[in-house]
């Protein structure tokens, strides 16, 4: 064989056998599971909505219903999380599809479309496709109204409302619809609350939260029954990690932690208030920029949009309010009170704002051990407007109806029967107007829910994303998910 020859041969064996070895490692790569992969990467890659439910940046950092969710899962799966949040709905499956993220974790219903393409895990809360109009305008009341009046829905383009729409089209050919790629659902929620489209199409949930921020805005009719929300990963033969997201939901559901999140991000969504939430959104404007740094500066381990919540419900910003019981300035602020935290003019803002968050403090300082972090704000909130002892009387009464009294989404419920003198006449501190701090509380988490999204839209007003740039937000280390106790003495020695 001529050297040049045998040279050849070599270097084409030589490269046949890298060529083995390398699909040898591919086939070794490609045959581990999808759980596996993500154990040997040490990371989970989630993809959610940067908005005010999914995941928002909070004053502690990172927060939202999908994000704590998340937190949890990749705990159990002993890797760090990675958040890639996209601000558009189209951004999330071309991510899930193309292997940039393993799982999409943002609130979506198990639309057929979607179930086609992808898997989806167990459901953890349901919500309806709704039509939206805009108050003072007409009102659609069924499908078929609207179809006789020839109007037109425009949906987002990729959306589930697509898929319900182009279903309803075989069977109501006469239906008009558009669908755009220009703008996400917020984008035309805003626009019907314009007067610049007639009708659209959102989730229940989506309604709720978006009339926070636009009040005009409201259900003309339900276009389908319930559907379950779900997360959802990449369709293949390899159900390791599918399986997994399946007991983790399993587990959460039977240990009440699931339950908590509902009531922590969902609680105190359902009523809609639409003469006063108008008021606030007008205030968010005309009143909010003037006192945005005075809640920041004073917050501290408060989220200062909390805090601004806190003073919106005792004053709607006024720092002259005055009642005729002699509760006094921004926070409202009792003259015992106000001596105990050292302020000293009630009618200045800054110290009436430092005197009510120091107060705020103190009251969080008492709650028991026993309730769940996240929830000490909630009983701490009732105690700032009816008095801790009254709270605690509805702890007691709590236990003693067989539910939890560490749980707000439990004593929430008996806070009004301490009103009621079959109950009160047998509690430690007598009556008291529970059912005003149980609406004073919800209205506090519903103006919260409110400033975020108002701040959020506002800040990011000229971010534009898309798949290939998503901000990407690493938990180095994952916060020990707070233990709840259920300690029977807990009551007694408060």
């Amino acid at each position: 064989m001529p050297k040049s020859v045998f040279t050849k041969f070599i270097q084409l064996t030589v490269a046949l056998l890298a060529l083995a070895t390398l699909a040898g490692c591919q086939y070794e790569m490609d045959s581990k599971s999808e759980l596996q992969k993500i154990k040997d990467r040490g990371v989970l890659r989630v993809g959610t909505l940067n908005n005010q439910l999914s995941y928002y940046i909070g004053p502690d950092g990172p927060t939202g219903l999908e994000y704590d969710l998340a937190v949890q899962f990749a705990k159990e799966l002993g890797v760090r999380l990675e958040i890639k949040p996209a601000y558009r709905l189209s951004e999330l499956f071309p991510a899930l599809r193309n292997g940039e993220v393993d799982i999409v974790a943002a609130g979506l219903t198990q639309a057929p479309n979607r179930v086609k393409a992808f898997r989806p895990g167990p459901a953890y809360y349901y919500v309806s496709q709704q039509v939206v109009y805009k108050k003072g305008t007409w009102r659609p009341r069924n499908l078929e109204q609207l179809i006789d009046s020839g109007e037109t829905l425009t949906v987002v383009k990729g959306s589930h409302f697509e898929h319900t729409l182009a279903e309803l089209s075989k069977t109501h050919p006469d239906i008009n619809y558009e669908v755009t790629d220009a703008y996400d659902l917020n984008d035309l929620l805003k626009q019907v609350s314009e007067g610049k489209r007639l009708f659209t199409v959102s989730d229940s949930i989506e309604l709720s939260l978006t009339q926070r921020i636009y009040p005009d805005i409201a259900l003309a009719f339900e276009l389908t029954e319930d559907q379950p929300t779900s997360w959802f990963m990449r369709k293949t033969n390899d159900e390791s990690l599918y399986a997994l997201v399946i007991e983790f939901f399993g587990n959460i559901q039977q240990n009440g932690e699931l339950h908590l999140l509902e009531e922590k991000y969902l609680g105190h969504i359902q009523d809609f208030d639409y003469v006063d939430t108008r008021a606030f959104v007008r205030a968010l404007d005309s009143r909010l920029p003037k006192w945005e740094n005075l809640f920041k500066k004073y917050a501290d381990e408060f989220d200062w949009r909390l805090v601004a919540a806190l003073a919106y419900q005792e004053s709607h910003w006024n720092p002259n309010a005055k009642s005729p019981t002699g509760v006094r300035g921004m926070m409202m602020l009792t003259l015992p009170t106000a001596e105990s935290v050292g302020v000293t003019n009630r009618l200045d803002p800054e110290q009436s704002v430092r005197g009510g968050v120091d107060y705020l403090r103190k009251i969080v300082g008492r709650i028991p051990d026993t309730i769940n972090e996240h929830e000490k704000i909630w009983f701490a909130l009732a105690s700032y407007n009816v008095g801790y002892g009254h709270v605690m009387d509805a702890r007691r009464i709590t236990k003693a109806q067989g539910a939890d009294p560490n749980l707000w989404s439990d004593v929430k419920e008996r806070l009004p029967l301490l009103r009621k003198k079959g109950y009160y006449e047998y509690t430690r501190y007598g009556y008291a107007r529970g059912d005003e701090a149980l609406n004073y509380v919800e209205n506090i988490r519903r103006y919260y829910q409110s400033i975020i999204g108002h701040v959020d839209k506002r800040d990011h007003k000229q971010v534009e994303t898309n798949t290939d740039d998503l901000l990407v937000i690493h938990s180095e280390d994952i916060p020990e998910s707070a233990a709840q106790s259920t300690d029977e003495q807990g009551i007694e020695q408060e």
